[in-house]
Parts: C-alpha cells; structure tokens; sequence
C-alpha cells in the first residue's frame, strides 16, 4: 500500500492506494497556518489515520508547495513559507520512524495527471496548478523532470512577459522580486486585481471577493469581475505561450482551482496564438481529470509500483 500526503496552504489531505491505484481510504484537514511543528503532526496523524482505515502500513510520499534543495537538503521556494529552510523530509522520517519521499506538489499533479489522467497518452505533459498560487511540472515519457537544481517547471516565477504598461513593475512577490506570473495568474492575483478595480471605481468592502466568487460577479453580468477575468485571460495566455516557446509540450494540463473556469479551454488557446512563435500552434490545453485528487495521487507514486 502507497499513501501519498498533498501539503496545501489551506489543507492537509491523505489518500491511501492499492498497488493498482484503487483508492482505499482518505483524510482531509485543515492546514495549520504558519505553524512547521503543528504540521509535521497534522501529517503524521493523517498516516496513522489511514493506516488505522486500512490496517495496513504504507509507503509515505509528501508532495509539497516547495522543493527540497538538493544542495542542503532543506525546503526551498515554499510559499507556505515556514516550511522554508527545514529538514521536512528528515523530520517526518524521524516522526513517522520510516523513509518519507517528498517532490514539488506540481510535479506530482502532473504525473498523476500523465499517468492515468489527462496528459495519459502525451510524451511530454506541462502540469500547471493555478490556486493561491502558480506550479508547474514536466513529466516527459512518463519521469518527472525535475531539473539540476531542482526547479523543474516553474514558470511561475519568470516576470509576467511582454507587460503592458498598467502592469509595470508589478505585484511584490514572496520571492522577494515584482511581476512574477504567479502574482497576476493566481487566484490571489484576480482578487487583488479585482479588488483594486474596485477600489478605484468606488468604496467600501465590494471588492474583497475570493477568485470563486469573482467567477460568479462575472458570469452575474458584473462589468468590474469580467473586466478582471478576461485580463486574467490574457495574462494566462502570455505566460503558457512562453512556456510553449521553451517547451513544445505535447499538451498543457491545467490544474488548481482556477482550473474550475471553463472558459479559459476555449478563450486561453485562442489567445496566446499572438505570442507563440509558430504559424499554428496545435497545444491542446486541458482540464485535469483527478481534480484535487491529483497532486495526492501523485504523492503516493513517488515510491514505485513495486514498494512491498
């Protein structure tokens, strides 16, 4: 049995899987906010929770919003950011008194999503998570590409290309730099984008709507929410077609809640055509097919098929 642990900034959840893929049992909780101690035991009692379910012990695979340095073998680039400069990877070992497996959430999502999802089929699948904030993962002939230096797909953090001129310089980002695509893509980055329309438009407490919420101003007929989306298009746009002008990808799986929006598989693809260095460009961009389950499904496969 594989059990696979998708560490969210607003959730812990925990799936457990035969070694064909059924699933047997799965937990979900809330992640404890800046609180590294809180969540290595929020992780641990989710293991122990599932292995009660089953009872069977597992394999631990960990995905995470982050990567572990492979230089210091400590978190990186969270932006669940007390995470950062941790042994996360030695401490739940030491918790859970076993070997842990930890990779990118994003890379996880996308082998589950090139294994038996989406991108199934595909030599080279782009897995991209737009929630609170942007990931990215290569998956091609079905091994996760992680990179040298262990930042594999993440576009997220290149600044948002070809900015217009109201884009300029850009939201601060975790990171320390400004512009960076995830603060203008994400769901973090329509709200402030609407709620700075808002602001501007008129006052009051109208503009602090979650990204769902704006969908549905939008959808509602509201000028200021479509106004918003259709720039959240455009930005979406520009950052996957420079990411096709590296890449090539034979398909771009979208996943993360913004990945709820519909319409973005129809007016994202029309779109980056303009900034596509090609005459055509034949990327289909799809909609994952395990939904949140991905990323913990890919979690659980980061220990191969034949762990005991």
């Amino acid at each position: 049995m594989r059990i696979g642990i998708d560490l969210g900034g607003t959730k812990i959840e925990g799936i457990a899987l035969d070694s064909d893929g059924t699933e047997r049992a799965r937990i979900r909780s809330s992640t404890p906010k800046d609180d590294y101690d809180a969540i290595i035991r929020t992780i641990v009692d989710i293991v122990h929770g599932l292995e009660k379910q089953t009872g069977e012990q597992g394999s631990v695979g960990v995905g995470i919003p982050g990567m572990v340095s492979p230089k210091t073998g400590l978190v990186k680039n969270a932006n669940s950011t007390c995470l950062i400069g941790n042994h996360l990877e030695d401490d739940l070992a030491t918790a859970l008194k076993r070997p842990v497996r930890l990779n990118n959430d994003a890379n996880c999502f996308t082998v589950s999503e090139a294994t038996d999802g989406s991108g199934e089929g595909y030599n080279m699948v782009f897995g991209v998570i737009v929630g609170t904030g942007v990931g990215g993962g290569i998956v091609y002939k079905g091994s996760s590409h992680v990179g040298i230096n262990a930042i594999g797909g993440e576009w997220g953090h290149n600044p948002m290309p070809w900015m217009r001129d109201n884009e300029n310089p850009g939201p601060d980002c975790y990171c320390g730099k400004k512009g960076c695509i995830e603060t203008f893509v994400s769901g973090t980055g329509l709200e402030l984008d609407y709620r700075t329309s808002v602001t501007s438009v008129t006052t009051g407490g109208q503009g602090n709507l979650n990204a769902q919420a704006i969908v549905e101003q939008a959808e509602n007929g509201d000028a200021i929410a479509r106004e918003a989306l259709c720039r959240l298009e455009d930005r979406l746009a520009r950052s996957l077609a420079s990411v096709i002008n590296i890449l090539d990808p034979d398909v771009i799986v979208l996943g993360g809640g913004i990945s709820n929006i519909d319409r973005l598989y129809e007016t994202v693809p029309k779109l980056w055509q303009e900034w596509v260095f090609s005459d055509f460009t034949e990327t289909p961009l799809l909609k994952n097919k395990h939904g949140d389950s991905s990323g913990v499904r890919g979690a659980a496969w980061l220990w191969p098929h034949d762990t005991p």
